[in-house]
């Protein structure tokens, strides 16, 4: 039975992708040619695609009031890279079964993957109630026993209990509230329930307002976002990915059921890639669809090329920010075999709590203070600009506080003064300022400060990295070495002349490869070239926000007495 293609992303259920469609009828039922992204193809009737894959290809916008579309709001047209940070509002219209959640919302291996929602009734299984109001994590959807089910998970009591609940489960079940926040792009991809819209709240703009901005001035309401799906798909006798608009003319008929499906090409992600075992590489691929922008190593990742991928690993990189004044810092993943050298810099401190948090027992931190600071007690020193300090350690001490005694936490410190050094107690919850006296002039290598210090740490490059061509560290005026992270790579090379290898990153290339039958002429990888990354303001605050979320949040700073 023919339908448009809109009505065949809306009916489609992801799990069963590829599929082969066959044209019918439609503008281009002549055969005429359609250009999509520099793509061109002849959609004529009777012509067979294999769609491997469809996403949100841009938003329209409209503000909302009340849930609903403000009467005076134009419909704008955001890309998915539109600057921002949003919270994604809670869903009002319940889901009817366990069936409908797994068609219609994202469930996957990823951290964005596991939706929460809950059931205003207890449910009752075979051996576990799951308590109304109760939030239920669903982790992913696999087949068990032949019946298909969702893997599912409910925190009780500081406790995790995983449960499974089959497709045909039927209730109500409403979306939980999600306090993460997240970049349009992510929503697209993950957070947009197909066939439903989907309200978000400006968390963060990240971007000063200009004159460009579809969106109003100093706006951080509500949006209602209208997804535009894009198709991507492989023609019978091409290489390349077609894709294709949702909102295209033409109707279509799913002839998977009587068409050889292995006849196409088998395009993979570097997800794909990346979820293959170990013994399967190395592997030789042709790049169907190169990375957007001017990524290293630009060249060798363009469409038509050849790469030979040797294997998979995860690998350690230091997340490092430039120190500027102004807004506009850039931001950087350096690998542990940066070749280059760092001086230390002097780190800013706006409390007394941030100075212990600092204090090492590696060397005395010494500091000068910036900003004047009055005592609210006799017991407690009062702290003038230029002040120099020896911050020894944290402790408590007996205040006087209206008329009774107090014990509260604070900083002993040892104030530098011209020929002696006089005991100082400094209050926790102090807000000053302070700058670091840097004494030691030595120059380290990256791992070095990885094993040394406690980060964040400043720093600026002293003798560059030679093997870099361009070494983009080297021209920055300060830098802060924020983290230290993990994340996934491919390590690949060239295949017609594999002189040296490249890491690339997995989840921050966008590009499509098909594997070739040919065999890997050395097993062993060439040298590998070091590459530091700059990402962009998003993806860093992505990487922070996640990276920080399998961390323990740091204890809370003293209140200042009312």
């Amino acid at each position: 039975m023919a339908s448009t293609l809109e009505k065949f992303i809306h009916s489609l259920d992801l799990r069963t992708l590829p599929r082969v469609l066959q044209i019918q009828s439609g503008i281009y039922c002549q055969g005429s040619v359609y250009e999509m992204f520099g793509n061109e193809c002849c959609l004529s009737t009777g012509e067979v695609i294999k769609v491997i894959g469809f996403k949100i290809n841009k938003l329209i916008a409209s503000i909302c009031e009340n849930n609903e579309v403000s009467q005076f709001s134009a419909k704008v047209e955001l890309p998915l890279n539109f600057p921002g940070l949003y919270k994604v509002v809670a869903d009002k219209i319940p889901y009817v079964s366990i069936e409908e959640i797994a068609r219609k919302v994202s469930i996957g291996p990823t951290r964005f993957g596991h939706p929460c929602f809950y059931s205003p009734k207890d449910i009752k299984l075979a051996n576990f109630t799951i308590r109304h109001g109760e939030q239920i994590t669903f982790n992913s959807v696999e087949e068990i026993n032949g019946t298909t089910a969702v893997n599912c998970a409910v925190v009780r009591n500081n406790q995790s209990h995983s449960f499974t609940l089959p497709l045909s489960q039927e209730g109500v079940f409403y979306e939980c509230e999600d306090d993460q926040i997240y970049t349009l792009k992510e929503i697209a991809e993950w957070k947009i329930p197909k066939c439903r819209n989907r309200i978000v709240k400006l968390s963060n703009t990240l971007h000063m307002w200009d004159s460009s901005s579809p969106l109003p001035e100093n706006f951080d309401g509500c949006l209602i976002l209208m997804p535009v799906y894009e198709v991507q798909a492989v023609m019978k006798f091409r290489k390349d990915i077609v894709h294709i608009l949702s909102d295209l003319d033409v109707e279509v008929k799913d002839v998977t059921d009587c068409y050889d499906i292995d006849s196409f090409l088998q395009p993979l992600s570097l997800e794909d890639i990346f979820e293959r075992t170990s013994k399967e590489f190395p592997v030789v691929a042709e790049i169907l669809e190169g990375p957007s922008g001017s990524q290293k190593p630009h060249n060798l990742l363009s469409t038509g090329k050849e790469i030979v991928i040797y294997k998979k690993y995860q690998a350690a990189r230091v997340l490092a920010s430039e120190i500027r004044s102004d807004s506009s810092k850039r931001h950087f993943l350096i690998p542990m075999s940066y070749k280059g050298k760092f001086k230390r810099r002097p780190r800013e401190f706006p409390t007394a709590y941030d100075l212990e948090i600092a204090r090492s027992e590696k060397e005395q931190l010494h500091v000068v203070a910036t900003k004047a600071f009055a005592s609210l007690h006799k017991e407690l020193f009062s702290v003038s600009v230029g002040d120099q300090f020896l911050v020894q350690q944290c402790q408590t001490s007996e205040v006087l506080y209206e008329g009774r005694k107090k014990l509260i936490d604070v900083l002993a410190c040892e104030q530098i003064l011209s020929d002696t050094y006089k005991k100082v107690l400094l209050p926790m919850y102090m807000e000053g300022g302070f700058v670091e006296v840097i004494h030691d002039k030595k120059q380290y290598h990256l791992s070095e400060i990885c094993k040394e210090f406690h980060l964040p740490f400043n720093v600026k490059v002293s003798v560059r990295d030679l093997s870099i061509e361009e070494d983009v560290l080297a021209v920055a005026p300060g830098l802060q070495f924020e983290e230290e992270i993990t994340d996934s790579y491919l390590l690949i090379s060239s295949a017609s002349s594999p002189a040296e290898s490249w890491e690339i990153p997995v989840y921050r290339l966008n590009m499509l490869v098909h594997l070739l039958s040919k065999d890997v002429q050395t097993v062993v990888p060439p040298v590998t070239r070091t590459t530091v990354e700059e990402i962009s303001e998003e993806e860093y605050y992505m990487l922070r926000r996640y990276e920080n979320l399998t961390l323990p949040p740091p204890p809370r700073p003293p209140k200042k007495p009312t």
